[in-house]
């Protein structure tokens, strides 16, 4: 299975927003392939909407943790053992048509392999070894 890597950053942050990540390419975009930039922004949503609800699912199950994972937790200051269901839910569609308004709005940027894309609807090629970058802006205070 093919992967793309996705990262993200923050206008004025050296460091990253969070650690880069692999989404999984459907089988039609295995390889290398075109699609829109509004089909690949979507199909990096819907892989982040599957994994937060698989995170939710395994948060309601009470695990046995090892001396390495509370030792773990104790240093990041939480130790998790599940067992809770937080209730919370997410709506695919509206999550999607939030990050292309966000996008077209201009609250973040798009990299791919370090060309900045600029429209939805532009067609753009994917690699096995693409990287897709998400910079947010940060408005200025006041502004």
């Amino acid at each position: 299975m093919t992967t793309i890597t996705v990262g993200a950053k923050v206008v004025g942050q050296r460091k990253a927003l969070f650690n880069d990540w692999q989404v999984p390419l459907p089988p039609d975009l295995d390889g290398s392939s075109r699609v829109t930039l509004r089909d690949l922004i979507t199909l990096v949503v819907q892989n982040e909407v599957q994994a937060f609800r698989t995170r939710q699912e395994e948060r309601k199950l009470a695990k046995v943790l090892s001396a390495a994972e509370i030792e773990q937790g104790a240093a990041k200051g939480k130790i998790d053992m599940g067992e809770r269901d937080l209730q919370q839910e997410v709506d695919e569609q509206a999550a999607i048509g939030a990050a292309l308004q966000a996008f077209e709005d201009g609250f973040y940027y798009v990299f791919l392999d370090d060309v900045q894309q600029e429209n939805l609807e532009s067609t753009v090629f994917v690699g096995s070894e693409s990287h897709l970058m998400f910079i947010r802006l940060v408005p200025l205070v006041g502004g």
